[in-house]
């Protein structure tokens, strides 16, 4: 059981190293990301905050910003997926 827990905090901690990356980009518009879950199928769950909650353009900055740093980063995430995504924004 504590294996597990070290393994998903290093998961983390790569998915946050990742984010860390996106993280004055998304800032300089206003806006932040946060991890909120990893989920046992390897599901990142994030917030978006502050002017990303609220943009229409935040299906594209998952897509092509923050789903893409955490893969790469962090091959055996399956999916990101934003827990608030604005209802604009989904396609």
């Amino acid at each position: 059981m504590a294996q597990a827990h070290q393994d998903q905090e290093a998961l983390r901690e790569r998915i946050d190293r990742a984010l860390d990356e996106l993280r004055p980009f998304l800032r300089s518009d206003g806006g932040d990301i946060t991890v909120m879950a990893v989920k046992e199928d390897l599901t990142v769950e994030v917030e978006l905050q502050g002017a990303c909650a609220h943009c229409a353009q935040a299906a594209m900055t998952m897509r092509a910003g923050v789903e893409e740093a955490v893969r790469r980063a962090v091959p055996e995430v399956t999916q990101v997926v934003a827990v608030n995504m604005p209802a604009s924004a989904q396609a």
